[in-house]
């Protein structure tokens, strides 16, 4: 079933093509600016008419008398130099209404064709915490994987944490040199962060552990039992310390969608030997490189991308490239998206052109950047403690929530402390959450607690006050044997405007699943919540008349149900109560 936005697009679309002939030629339609101006507005006119060199207005007139959008069109105008006005009807909305409050699956309709999407999110390196900086990439990652589900679409998750390389030989070293009793041991590693430290500190001042600690990664390598039993400790260690935080966080990453760095090291001596067989490498200072022409630096001279050392070694180009063939082949995926760090941009455009070449990726694969900024503090650096020392996330989330108790408790005195607790327990996760989701992913910004926690403006404390309130309104009227009706009916402007909202939620959706903006989303949500209110305030609900006054409830509840499945997909579950 097509939304309305493809409806009208499709029907306009045809007319336009049996008008001028013109295969190509689109409709192109958005929402309309202002009222006057009808639900919907066709621009495609204007560009035709330019490559036919024909009058726009007498076009579009054409196209006006060629329009079949079936019930849901009431009329459409000519407008300005050749601009279409498209004013829905009233009835169409108010059925489409009905139909997705008796099956709330209607809100989001699938897509014609599913695809298989892998999403690579997330993926932190194991001999550390997860800190501030990884936030971005779980929280946008997981909102898209939510929203590509809802779509229809087949989505593999993959969590490629970093799980191997020199700082596991530095960390084996430091471990094997402390007491072998295994209880000393485990409270070493309880706190990585710390662990880290102690070795990278060793290996920085100590030269004889330095070596031994290379000496360890070659161990690791050759697949040294007492040095992979060790390696395993830290992955395990590691692994656990994520998975609570996913847990917090609400992020819907599993053990099983771990493919990490050390999956692909048996691939990686074939993507080298299958690049030197398409006669794409190039020996460059004892390196083995690839040269793309589209890729040179600030001197004019290209830049490679180096997949194995000079002495052997392999890089993360290598380890992409693996990755790439495997989701792309193994997997099957029709596309894979990166949810990677802006500052790694050149990097992916240099792996996937490479691999395009060399036929790892398939030609109907695409490969898609979902890149982000970064997420910096109040004097616009990246966010750290004040002693310098980057903040981990798990911290971070427990501030969010020991504020939001004392936001909760001021508000609530009279809550029993069990409850503030829970509802600030969802608040602190959801403010950081949508915080980060609200903001363009592509822009820095900067973290303030204030406007986060705030019950103003577009953010997560007013969006599930918005939920709380309507599913207060449909408890108090419950009690009074008030119940929503079945059909929603559209008379006032406030009504109609309210509908038309709910009713873009699958366009919202597919928007965001195809350029990857959660953003998009977030908006649409705050925007949603404003219509409801001035719905609430101008008409009446208990009020009025018996059918009327049920319709009116029932279409309070359908923006609940789409309030709610919005910030589901956003990874948040609301509050019945705040």
């Amino acid at each position: 079933m097509l939304t309305i936005k493809e409806t009208l697009e499709a029907g306009i679309t045809e007319a336009l093509v049996n008008v001028t002939g013109l295969g190509d030629a689109k409709a192109q339609v958005i929402y309309a600016t202002r009222p006057e101006f009808g639900d919907y507005q066709a621009n495609g006119v204007m560009s035709v008419a330019k490559q036919l060199r024909t009058n726009p207005r007498e076009l579009a007139a054409k196209v006006v008398a060629e329009i079949n959008c079936g019930e849901l069109l009431a009329k459409a105008e000519v407008a300005g130099p050749g601009f279409i006005n498209l004013f829905l009807s009233t009835e169409a909305l108010a059925r489409r209404a009905s139909e997705c409050l008796q099956d709330s699956a209607e809100l989001i309709l699938p897509v014609s064709k599913a695809q298989t999407i892998v999403v690579d999110y997330s993926s932190p390196n194991l001999a550390k915490e997860m800190h501030v900086g990884h936030l971005r990439g779980t929280i946008i990652g997981d909102a898209i994987v939510r929203i590509l589900e809802a779509l229809g679409h087949c989505v593999i998750r993959q969590n490629h944490v970093g799980d191997w390389g020199t700082q596991f030989g530095m960390l084996i070293a430091h471990l094997a040199s402390l007491s072998e009793d295994n209880k000393a041991q485990s409270n070493n590693l309880s706190d990585l962060e710390v662990f880290y430290r102690e070795a990278k500190q060793r290996f920085d001042a100590d030269p004889e552990f330095a070596e031994l600690a290379r000496s360890y990664v070659v161990r690791l390598q050759q697949g040294d039992p007492e040095c992979l039993a060790a390696w395993q400790r830290f992955i395990g260690e590691s692994l656990r310390h994520c998975e609570e935080v996913y847990e917090l966080l609400g992020v819907s990453l599993k053990r099983s969608d771990l493919c990490a760095e050390s999956f692909y090291n048996d691939d990686l001596a074939d993507i080298v030997k299958t690049l030197d067989s398409k006669e794409l490498l190039t020996r460059s200072e004892g390196a083995n490189c690839v040269f793309l022409e589209e890729f040179t630096g600030k001197d004019g001279n290209p830049l490679p991308v180096i997949v194995q050392k000079s002495d052997g070694g392999y890089l993360y180009a290598t380890t992409d490239l693996a990755a790439v063939r495997y989701r792309c082949h193994n997997l099957g995926a029709d596309r894979v998206l990166y949810v990677v760090d802006a500052r790694q941009s050149l990097h992916f455009k240099q792996v996937f052109a490479a691999a395009k070449l060399a036929g790892f990726a398939r030609s109907e694969s695409h490969l898609e950047h979902i890149a982000y900024g970064t997420m910096m503090g109040e004097d616009g650096k990246p966010f750290k403690t004040r002693s310098g020392d980057t903040v981990k996330l798990r911290d971070l989330l427990d501030e969010s929530i020991r504020r939001a108790f004392a936001l909760v408790s001021d508000k609530n005195a009279d809550l029993p402390e069990s409850d503030r607790q829970q509802i600030a327990d969802t608040v602190g996760i959801a403010a950081v959450k949508y915080s980060e989701l609200s903001k363009n992913r592509t822009s820095d910004y900067i973290f303030d607690w204030s406007s986060m926690l705030s019950f103003e403006g577009n953010t997560a404390p007013y969006l599930l006050y918005a939920y709380a309130r309507i599913q207060s309104v449909l408890r108090r009227l419950e009690e009074e044997n008030v119940t929503p009706g079945e059909n929603i009916m559209l008379q006032a402007p406030e009504e109609r405007a309210l509908a038309m909202k709910i009713l873009q939620l699958s366009d919202v959706v597919r928007q965001t699943g195809q350029d990857g903006f959660p953003n998009q989303l977030c908006l649409y949500l705050y925007e949603l919540s404003g219509i409801f209110m001035k719905f609430y305030e101008t008409c009446p609900i208990l009020k009025a008349e018996a059918d009327l006054r049920q319709s009116r409830l029932a279409l309070a509840a359908l923006t609940a149900q789409t309030l709610k499945r919005g910030l589901n997909l956003l990874g948040i579950e609301p509050l019945n109560r705040m």
